[in-house]
């Protein structure tokens, strides 16, 4: 038999994710590029499609890119498309911050709706190799969830190849993005470098490799995750605190889950393995240490974690 044709193949491989998208209608974060235009493409053939442009307005003539994007959307049968002009700070490095603008833009234009993003397994194996240089524990190799509501990525199973064969069967031009080129962000090199090299000293396979291998420890951080959930019901004091009486019992994986847990219900964000590992020791190894810093969303103030007659507390200072 016959395979399908790349557009076929892509269809097949949206169609199987969306099952587990709820809606009537959905939205496709679109960038013009090869993966998300094919995933576009595709997309609006299956339910009614919003493309969702994103114009980080970071290089000369981004607007006229977000425009011929939109205007593919419009003619790939998507019923809407809209230009969503962002500010990107400088907070975590510049693809971090292009990252955070970016996804609040499209939560704030979703209109309650999920979006699809076109995201790839090479994207997958490129994060599990972030993660993994990066020594940021399970959480981060175990890579990005195919569905994450309102989040969802179709094509993580999908190598980047079929996208642009997709492109190229349809005669889309999609836009080649300078910034791919650029030696200077890490995953550009990881893309261009360091998968190649690993490619050809593994004998091949590698990218399918690390994505089964993002997709074992999403498993395992799932269940890790739900037993973490009961656990802290039963370790807080009344005040909102962790008993450390209670909490240092724990298996060490399972406790500085509960401690992660607890830190971002309490206002912290981007937190490290280095800080929660640092809060674990106020448990485990309590010597009257002074209270830990950790990262949170405040601006003049600091967010600290310490332990008093027994129970860890959250408090803030001025900076």
């Amino acid at each position: 038999m016959d395979r399908p044709g790349a557009v076929a193949a892509l269809r097949q491989a949206v169609a199987a994710a969306g099952r587990a998208v709820d809606g009537s209608a959905w939205c496709v974060g679109l960038s013009g590029g090869p993966d998300s235009l094919a995933l576009t493409a595709v997309a609006a053939g299956l339910r009614p499609t919003t493309a969702l442009i994103v114009d980080h307005r970071l290089q000369a003539g981004s607007d006229t890119v977000a425009d011929a994007a939109r205007r593919q959307a419009m003619d790939l049968g998507c019923v809407a498309a809209h230009i969503l002009s962002v500010d990107v700070g400088r907070v975590g490095g510049p693809e971090a911050a292009a990252r955070k603008a970016r996804y609040a833009a499209l939560d704030a234009a979703r209109d309650g709706a999920p979006v699809l993003l076109g995201h790839t397994l090479d994207d997958q194996a490129e994060t599990v190799l972030l993660g993994l240089g990066r020594g940021s524990g399970a959480r981060s190799i175990a890579g990005m969830r195919p569905h994450d509501p309102p989040w969802h990525r179709p094509l993580l199973g999908v190598r980047r190849t079929l996208t642009h064969a997709v492109c190229d069967e349809l005669g889309l031009t999609p836009w080649q993005d300078p910034h791919n080129a650029e030696s200077r962000f890490t995953r550009v090199r990881l893309r261009g470098e360091v998968l190649p090299l690993l490619e050809d000293v593994l004998g091949g396979g590698v990218a399918e490799a690390l994505a089964r291998t993002a997709t074992a420890l999403r498993e395992d951080t799932e269940t890790l995750d739900a037993l973490a959930a009961e656990a802290l019901a039963e370790v807080r004091a009344e005040d909102g605190g962790l008993d450390t009486a209670r909490l240092a019992p724990l298996p060490d994986a399972l406790r500085r889950r509960v401690i992660r847990s607890w830190l971002l219900a309490g206002g912290a964000c981007d937190l490290t393995d280095i800080q929660i590992r640092g809060v674990d020791r106020l448990v485990t190894a309590w010597r009257g240490q002074g209270g830990v810093a950790v990262g949170s969303g405040l601006r003049e103030q600091r967010l600290f974690a310490g332990r008093r007659g027994g129970v860890l507390r959250m408090h803030t200072e001025a900076v």
